[in-house]
């Protein structure tokens, strides 16, 4: 295992919870980004997510090397698509949508982006991805034409989850989609965490210190968190005050 893996890994054996970022370069400039980079310094953020379904703008590369320069932070691209590939950042989640029955998704996107990732120096985590209903269709849904896993059904989640632990991915994401009406359900993450052993992600409508909390206890190992961070700033403190007293109340 590589540095980054190996940390998800050595944490989740431990007990001691993550905090990640999500930042999505078609919603940031210079300025903003210079207000996030800050906040991520002055907070204890464990990794810094990068990405978005679409990204329309070219900022990525200006965001990524901005990361590079001013934060320690682990940068990990969250692709939309197999174009979605930098060098400036330190891994990326290879994501397989093992949720829906979209090929190109499954593995179709891989093919065309693994001779580069080959050639590249980022980390790849092999990651599980489960869209989770959040209550209104999301751009993850749109574009990958696939249905969500329902929110009161853990023993389909559980099945998904395990089916690509059996695989052999290295990681598990559960993601009611950025924006989402409502988080993937205490049940489902539950469920997940007792029956696979891999460190669990756990992201979309965590707005809230009491969904982020009940999160946590369910099972979820890294949070992310995005749209709440941008629509309130100061909720990155809140959320990297949380999952710090977790941890020390656990320790």
């Amino acid at each position: 295992m590589k540095m980054i893996l190996n940390s998800m890994y050595e944490n989740c054996s431990n007990g001691k919870k993550s905090f990640a970022v999500l930042l999505d370069p078609d919603k940031l400039n210079l300025d903003i980004l210079q207000e996030k980079i800050d906040a991520i310094n002055s907070a204890t953020v464990d990794y810094i997510f990068v990405g978005g379904t679409i990204i329309g703008t070219d900022f990525m590369d200006t965001l990524l090397l901005q990361l590079q320069e001013k934060t320690f932070v682990p940068k990990i691209i969250f692709p939309g698509n197999g174009l979605h590939i930098n060098n400036k950042a330190d891994g990326i989640l290879y994501l397989s949508l093992i949720s829906g029955r979209n090929p190109e998704f499954l593995i179709g996107q891989h093919v065309v982006s693994a001779p580069i990732l080959k050639r590249s120096k980022l980390e790849i985590l092999s990651t599980g991805y489960i869209l989770v209903d959040g209550g209104k269709p999301t751009t993850a849904s749109y574009i990958s034409n696939t249905a969500p896993l329902p929110n009161d059904k853990p023993e389909i989640a559980v099945a998904t989850a395990v089916a690509g632990e059996m695989l052999g991915l290295k990681l598990i994401y559960l993601d009611s989609g950025s924006g989402a009406q409502i988080p993937v359900s205490e049940s489902i993450i539950q469920a997940v965490k007792k029956h696979t052993d891999t460190p669990l992600i756990v992201g979309g409508g965590i707005n809230s210190l009491q969904k982020a909390s009940k999160a946590l206890a369910a099972g979820a190992d890294i949070i992310v968190v995005g749209n709440a961070i941008e629509e309130n700033p100061n909720f990155l403190f809140e959320m990297a005050s949380l999952v710090n007293s977790y941890n020390h109340s656990v320790a």
